[in-house]
């Protein structure tokens, strides 16, 4: 229950924050490019820093560096707390505070995806990760809504909220029992920053679980289309975007309850590449939709969809990456996961601006499937994985 409360703490408080200085960046400068600074400084370290990071959760307590980077998180948006109250908040030092909160972040995602493996036992670990996604999920919606309330009070409110969350999660996190045996650290060398790489290009469940991950969401994502097909399309306005943009997460939230009661353990890699291709489907779906509630129905399977695919592909690669090597294992997975979603945006946009919104989305879910071919042609072993434990070499 702690670690579920840490990830729902800090989850609602990144949400919060993204927020509450979007907004207030758009109050003080009126500017789109301003506000996409904000999501240039935030990439930066997701993808910079993701060799120390990986070192980090794999060389120290993964508590401790999990609760010194909420700490982090949380002195950053007391500080624009501050500035606020005082009448000093200025566009510079919004976007060096997100630098900060996104450097904290950086630092967090490894350590705390990592050690569920040293709080739970192996059988445990897939209901385990449909449980965390489900905290997850459930802070992707309440986290805007309660920060969009809560600016509507006071915006340093929101601010402050955000702290509180983050130094709470933070205590909560050392108070974790885990059991670990920290492994002989290894001297910083060229072959150790990159052995996460190193590792995952051996392993072709490994590999093969990440890359997937990575073309479905740079290829077939549709989020950033919502706003067209809400405005052009269905002409349904925002309420009608909103329902838009929160039918993945439903569909997300009833997929990780169904699997923390009844999780799948037995061919688990076709399991793993049904659940893609339903999620190509469900986007040939949305694209196809002659309606707002099919098209609701459509972003519903999606998100269910993913998420199946989700606590598969996390599963795997948990069990096949020995404990010494975890954090550098996901502080990659991470940068690809940053680096899929900002270039899936463009993606999409792109092909939009060529094509058209409803073409465009066709095309990333046929190229959600397409993906699904390929990799289960490519990535045998993957294909073939009946449990998440690895077989004999």
């Amino acid at each position: 229950m702690r670690f579920v409360y840490v990830r729902i703490a800090g989850s609602v408080a990144w949400q919060m924050q993204a927020v509450a200085i979007g907004w207030q960046m758009y109050e003080l400068t009126g500017s789109s490019f301003e506000l996409g600074l904000i999501g240039l400084v935030q990439f930066i370290p997701a993808v910079g820093l993701f060799v120390p990071t990986g070192h980090a959760a794999d060389r120290y307590d993964r508590r401790w560096v999990s609760a010194t980077s909420q700490s982090l998180e949380a002195i950053a948006v007391a500080v624009l707390t501050v500035a606020l109250v005082g009448g000093r908040l200025t566009p510079a030092l919004l976007l060096a505070m997100a630098f900060v909160v996104a450097v904290g972040r950086a630092f967090e995602q490894p350590s705390q995806q990592s050690v569920l493996p040293n709080i739970v036992p192996a059988p445990l670990l897939p209901r385990a990760i449909a449980a965390a996604n489900l905290a997850a999920q459930t802070a992707f919606v309440a986290g805007p809504a309660l920060g969009g309330a809560l600016l509507a009070v006071s915006p340093s409110l929101t601010f402050a909220g955000c702290a509180v969350l983050w130094f709470s999660s933070a205590a909560v996190t050392i108070g974790i029992a885990m059991e670990r045996v920290i492994a002989k650290r290894e001297p910083i060398e060229l072959r150790t920053m990159f052995s996460g790489l190193v590792f995952i290009w051996q392993h072709g469940v490994v590999l093969g679980a990440i890359t997937v991950d990575l073309f479905v969401v740079l290829l077939g994502s549709a989020t950033a289309l919502l706003p067209i097909l809400a405005h052009d399309v269905y002409q349904i306005g925002p309420t009608g975007f909103g329902a838009l943009r929160s039918a993945p997460a439903a569909g997300a939230i009833v997929a990780a309850l169904i699997l923390t009661r009844h999780p799948i353990t037995r061919r688990v890699g076709h399991a793993m590449f049904a659940s893609v291709a339903a999620y190509g489907i469900g986007i040939i779906l949305l694209a196809l939709s002659p309606s707002f509630a099919l098209a609701v129905a459509a972003l519903i399977v999606v998100g269910a969809a993913d998420t199946i695919s989700m606590v598969i592909r996390q599963t795997l690669v948990q069990l096949h990456t020995p404990d010494r090597m975890r954090g550098r294992v996901f502080a990659v997975n991470s940068m690809f996961t940053s680096t899929s979603n900002q270039l899936g945006t463009f993606r999409a946009g792109t092909a939009a601006a060529a094509l058209g919104a409803v073409p465009a989305v066709l095309l990333g879910g046929v190229s959600a499937i397409a993906v699904v071919l390929i990799s289960a042609g490519v990535f045998r072993d993957l294909l073939r994985a009946d449990s998440y434990t690895p077989g004999p070499p």
